[in-house]
């Protein structure tokens, strides 16, 4: 049974101060080591066979995919254009149509040509932001920066680079002056006989905690990356073109491709992805070090990393692997984030090191009661399993012991959380529907040329009928989505969350290049994750690009933003296939979906959530900010006056009594820690409006055996 893998990926664009520097300085100093050019020949020969082979869906390598191959690649390159002339542009320009052709021919001149272009022009801006951090920026001075980089033009000239640089650098500077001004204040407030620094001293400082950052930032790129790192950057150029989730693994950092459903997790307890902003938090492990913080997001963006009381560094443009290996280290030592907040903040967070408890990453329950009536509520923050040991816990057998231990206690209904559950195995998802269903279909798979493959409910026995809500959001990806949409097409329940889940329908599968090529002395060649099966739901439709979309729309954060796959430019197109065969339910759900939606319309919350949500959306395209200080200053209380009020979101409190079972509660005693992590959960659902309004559906809802015309079902022991 094939895997199915999360591979978030949101691409909304919110262009904010310091993402706008961080951003700029994408620097790398690699040591320019020989590389062996038919090895890398023969990595580019066996990418195209197993491509053309093996994907999905090949495309055609002609003038058009050239074209998209080189604009990618050359952004990826240099994306604030901070370090190519528009000389070099021009030249490189003949290439543009041609790449197609070189990679038939194994012919490596383009790539050789930029690469070493970038690494004279990255040499020489070292000079350049030197010269610029030696003198007092002048913020009395009226102009103004624009980090709209697509519709920036390359410089004409070194003295119009240097221009760029010193614009983008003083943006950098006053918005640091403008934080470091913040705390001065706060200790003067504090502390009344405190004698605050002058702005020329802080502005003094901040110039020489840039040069030392972009320093040791640059001295330790130097140090980590060679010819090979640029290369993979070109082979992904290539790859990606095929689809979002294909991408080439280098030799040197052949990652394992991460199908591990075993919940084991180490540092601070999150996982990172690379985006073209930055380096981005997408997930947290519950039970981690920065779970336990309450202040690190999904969502996040990291742009400093610094080590306990050490000066942060700036990664961007760093490698996935080099911020992983900053952000690690010994369990009790400190490490400090400085990211940016969906809504624009900027934060420090300070995470204490530690292990990560497995136990979290499983399925969990609580019961709470409203209204007179008792409700289960499941978290399952991803469909695991251990295909290497059936015997270790999955999450099929979780959740079915779960569901037992609330039908001991009564529960009127029963909610699956999978808000941010990113996916994992297919053959558990399948099996988990069969809990809630008698008997059909659940999920369509398809490889191309061949018919798809209907895989269904693995028995006629039903275990749960009573009233079921499915939560999703805009990170519910992959398995989550066949899980949401197999309970909707059937009627089973109500599906309630973001207007969509992420929209990832495409399988993946890894494979090694080494076992084309028997003998070789080229030594290892890497590997290729690439797209092999497509997912549909028995409906016919695929899940692709569109998601699932929820029966009742709760507002949050991104309602007004473009996110999941459909803002991927190579995603797999939708598409539809012909229905399976099943039998949905005779329910209505009219009437309880109307009442949800009125109690949302009339609700102060969601309308404060939908408010902030739609400030959000209109500052995605502000690119153009002062370097007066004091316009700069007037723009920056606009923006916190605007986050202190939308603050209240998160001071809800919903004043539910979530408790834990019985079974669990006897362990608290002995296991104090377990007692802790429940405590915290509990804490974050009575601040969870969306629960609340997830209840009062429920609440309306009817066991499925009292629906008319259903056949008998027989229980689960």
């Amino acid at each position: 049974m094939k895997r199915i893998v999360k591979f978030m990926k949101r691409n909304y664009k919110i262009i904010l101060l310091i993402v706008a520097l961080s951003a700029v300085l994408w620097s790398f100093m690699p040591n320019e080591k020989k590389g062996d050019p038919e090895k890398d020949r023969t990595i580019l020969e066996l990418l195209t066979m197993v491509l053309e082979r093996g994907h999905y869906s090949p495309i055609a390598m002609d003038d058009a995919f050239s074209v998209k191959v080189y604009g990618k690649y050359i952004d990826g390159m240099d994306p604030t254009k901070r370090f190519f002339l528009q000389g070099d542009i021009d030249e490189f320009s003949k290439y543009e149509k041609e790449i197609d052709d070189l990679i038939k021919n194994k012919d490596l001149t383009f790539f050789e040509l930029t690469n070493s272009r970038l690494l004279q022009r990255m040499e020489e801006s070292r000079a350049i932001y030197t010269g610029i951090l030696k003198k007092s920026f002048d913020f009395e001075e009226n102009e103004e920066i624009s980090v709209d980089y697509e519709k920036l033009p390359y410089s004409k000239s070194k003295k119009e680079l240097t221009e760029r640089w010193r614009k983008q650098l003083k943006l950098q500077a006053l918005s640091s002056i403008v934080d470091k001004q913040k705390l001065e204040q706060d200790k003067k407030d504090k502390e009344p006989g405190y004698e605050m620094k002058s702005f020329a001293t802080v502005e003094k400082e901040v110039r020489e905690n840039s040069l030392k950052s972009l320093n040791e930032y640059f001295d330790f790129v130097q140090k980590e990356l060679d010819r090979n790192d640029w290369f993979s950057i070109y082979l992904n150029a290539i790859v990606e073109r095929f689809d979002p989730h294909t991408f080439y693994f280098s030799p040197e950092n052949k990652e394992k491709f991460d199908v591990s459903m075993s919940g084991t997790f180490q540092g601070i307890g999150a996982k990172l992805q690379k985006k073209e902003s930055g380096v981005e938090i997408s997930e947290l492990i519950s039970g981690g070090p920065a779970w336990r913080g309450k202040e690190l997001e999904a969502g996040d963006l990291i742009m400093k990393v610094g080590q306990g009381k050490d000066e942060p560094m700036d990664i961007a443009g760093m490698r996935l692997d080099d911020v992983v290996k900053k952000i690690k280290g010994p369990k009790g030592t400190e490490v400090r984030l400085t990211v940016k907040k969906v809504d624009g903040s900027i934060k420090v967070i300070s995470i204490i090191r530690d292990e990560v408890e497995t136990e979290e990453t499983f399925a969990k329950s609580t019961v709470v009661e409203k209204d007179g009536k008792k409700y289960g509520i499941i978290h399952l923050p991803k469909f695991y399993i251990s295909f290497e040991n059936k015997l270790k816990r999955d999450a099929f057998k979780d959740v079915a012991t779960e569901i037992e231990l609330l039908k001991a206690q009564n529960v009127d209904g029963i909610v699956m959380d999978l808000r941010d559950n990113g996916g994992g195995s297919l053959e558990t998802v399948v099996k988990m529907v069969g809990l809630f269903i008698t008997e059909g279909p659940v999920v369509q798979v398809k490889a191309p040329g061949r018919s798809p493959e209907i895989l269904p409910d693995p028995d006629n026995r039903i275990q749960y009928e009573g009233p079921l809500v499915v939560m999703i959001n805009n990170f519910s990806a992959s398995a989550s989505e066949i899980f949401a949409a197999a309970i909707q097409d059937y009627k089973r329940g109500i599906v309630v969350g973001s207007k969509h889940s992420y929209g990832k329908g495409t399988v993946q599968n890894v494979v090694d290049l080494n076992q084309f090529v028997r003998g070789s002395s080229y030594g290892d060649l890497g590997a290729l994750k690439t797209t092999i099966q497509k997912f549909y739901r028995v409906n016919g439709g695929s899940t692709q690009r569109e998601g699932v979309k929820s029966d009742i729309i709760f507002p949050d954060r991104f309602s007004f933003l473009d996110m999941g796959e459909r803002d991927e430019e190579s995603a797999l197109p939708w598409d539809k296939i012909e229905p399976a065969k099943y039998n949905p339910i005779d329910a209505n759900y009219d009437n309880i979906i109307a009442n949800s939606k009125q109690r949302i319309q009339g609700s102060s919350n969601f309308g404060l959530i939908n408010e902030n949500a739609k400030w959000i959306f209109e500052r995605k395209d502000e690119n153009t900010y002062s370097l007066n200080k004091n316009e700069f200053k007037k723009q920056s209380d606009i923006v916190d006056a605007k986050i202190k009020k939308y603050k209240v979101i998160s001071e809800y409190n919903n004043k539910l009594d979530f408790k834990s079972l019985p079974k669990e509660v006897a362990l608290f005693e002995k296991d104090t820690l377990l007692k802790q992590k429940r405590e915290r959960w509990h804490e974050d659902l009575q601040k969870d409006i969306y629960v609340e309004e997830t209840l009062n559906v429920i609440s309306e809802m009817k066991p499925i055996s009292k629906v008319k015309g259903l056949p008998k079902r027989i229980s689960l022991n």
